[in-house]
């Protein structure tokens, strides 16, 4: 396998959604702004769409995929037998949620928005919405289950194209509320749960050539799926350390308005970088991963650990600075249209460029914990994990009276990059660390690049910085032939100086 090649498979399904999911907010931005409405939605949608990341961006493959892998490394039916149980398993635990949280759900907003309790209206708009959206969490859980059953045969495609299905359907449910004179977040909350059936039933199609599920439930649970189970939620506290303090960020954002939709939009911009640099990277390196330490192939191991981090660093490191220069102008023609104010931007893009500092860093925390979770080690993530989020909290609460929701995505970043050091310490200690010689040399290479890059944008929104502003209808299309130039320049010249060539990513 070439990680390359397979990390471009998986990245160009997850862009093509992203670019959907861009349009998908654009149109959110334009009919309902920063509004109690979309304030409202966004809170209802945050928690499924957390676990949605959670579940379908690497965290539950960082559990099931080891231990299906050496499963099935024994015998294909030992295989289906422990993703029968699995599967049969989490449908009980995911159903026994969802109705738990279908009758506890104003208690579960006022957790996840105590800012709302003060405003009967949006609070109980939060709470229709969430009732509507949450059986999305169902569907979407099971379709990661499935995802990983494809990503273990080494097929990436339909897996990292399920979530085009929920942009889709998001676009028509808003175009419909549109034509119709319809409520845009009530329609757009039930087609959260319908995207979730879609896309369920369009992984369980694909996945049939390689597994047909046979549901049986047990009284008692084998040996190895209770160990699964056992590891399956320290794998997700861990592998989605970011999104689990997005979700912190949301709790306090709530007690200052708009704040809640501000953080989201910011976050939909960076999160397609780290769809790419992190969850793309780490999600096709860790079934061979897996499988070279099931071989115990130390050579293999160095290699694919090495071409992780390179690859992971050269996809996040120019984002990093590109959402630093121009978060402003980003922010501006993507959904600075309608109901989306100069105010709305200012706010959005001072929080985008405080998550940009930490882009790196959310990429390579997913990079580190594989070389746990590849062993099958869950508990040293989910201590790291867990001091990554207490800081988070920390430095919120300490100074979010201070300063205001500016701080969460300040504390993402800085808490973020102490899990990376704390991740690199721990992994160097123990000897998990097995690097080649030629990774800084090739690091050095791509800041380089980076650097150069920068120069070229910097001069570039100067030039066309008439074209990027508020009230200049094209905007958007002067921003994307700005990104592709500067985007094309970076990859041309990381390929001229020897970084980013397929043969040096290969596997085997």
């Amino acid at each position: 396998m070439n990680l390359l090649s397979s990390t471009y498979i998986f990245s160009f399904f997850t862009l093509l959604s992203r670019i959907l999911g861009y349009l998908r907010d654009i149109l959110i931005a334009i009919f309902l702004g920063a509004s109690i409405f979309s304030d409202a939605f966004f809170v209802a949608f945050r928690l499924p769409n957390t676990f949605r990341r959670l579940f379908a961006e690497g965290t539950f493959n960082a559990a099931f995929i080891p231990s299906y892998v050496s499963e099935k490394t024994i015998s294909k039916k030992k295989g289906k037998k422990f993703a029968d149980e699995v599967l049969s398993v989490l449908i009980l635990i995911l159903f026994f949620i969802v109705l738990i949280v279908e009758i506890f759900t104003p208690y579960l907003v006022y957790l996840i928005a105590p800012g709302f309790w003060s405003n009967s209206e949006k609070f109980n708009l939060a709470v229709e919405f969430t009732r509507i959206t949450f059986p999305f969490l169902l569907f979407v859980s099971m379709s990661s289950f499935f995802s990983g059953i494809l990503n273990s045969n080494n097929k990436f495609a339909a897996a990292a194209a399920a979530p085009i299905i929920l942009n889709i359907v998001l676009i028509l449910s808003l175009l419909t509320s549109y034509f119709f004179d319809q409520n845009f977040a009530k329609q757009l909350s039930y087609g959260v749960t319908l995207a979730g059936i879609i896309q369920l039933l369009f992984l369980i199609y694909f996945t049939k050539k390689y597994y047909l599920p046979s549901i049986e439930f047990k009284n008692k649970l084998s040996s190895k799926v209770r160990f699964f189970f056992k590891k399956l939620l320290p794998s997700i506290l861990s592998s989605g350390v970011t999104q689990i303090n997005i979700l912190v960020g949301t709790i306090i954002a709530s007690f200052e308005a708009s704040a809640v939709s501000y953080l989201y939009y910011a976050d939909r911009i960076y999160q397609i970088n780290l769809a790419i640099a992190g969850i793309a990277v780490g999600t096709v390196s860790l079934p061979v991963l897996s499988k070279a330490f099931k071989q115990k192939n130390i050579l293999k191991i160095s290699n694919i650990q090495s071409r992780s981090i390179e690859l992971s660093l050269l996809l996040s490191i120019p984002a990093s600075l590109g959402l630093i220069l121009a978060a402003n102008e980003i922010v501006n023609a993507l959904f600075g249209y309608g109901s989306f104010t100069i105010e709305d931007i200012k706010m959005t893009s001072s929080a985008l460029k405080y998550f940009g500092y930490g882009i790196p860093a959310f990429a390579l925390i997913k990079i580190l914990s594989n070389f746990f979770f590849a062993r099958n080690n869950t508990k040293i993530p989910f201590y790291v994990s867990s001091l990554v989020v207490l800081l988070n909290i920390l430095i919120s609460i300490t100074f979010f009276s201070r300063i205001g929701f500016i701080i969460i995505p300040i504390a993402t970043s800085i808490s973020t990059w102490f899990g990376v050091f704390i991740y690199i310490y721990l992994l160097n200690n123990k000897n998990f660390l097995l690097l080649k010689d030629y990774l800084p040399k090739n690091i050095a290479k791509i800041i380089l690049s980076t650097i150069l890059m920068s120069i070229i944008l910097i001069f570039m929104l100067d030039t066309f910085v008439d074209y990027l502003d508020y009230t200049y209808k094209y905007k958007s299309l002067y921003l994307l032939i700005i990104v592709g130039f500067v985007a094309s320049f970076y990859l041309i010249s990381c390929y001229l100086i020897g970084v980013l060539k397929i043969k040096n990513f290969k596997t085997d």
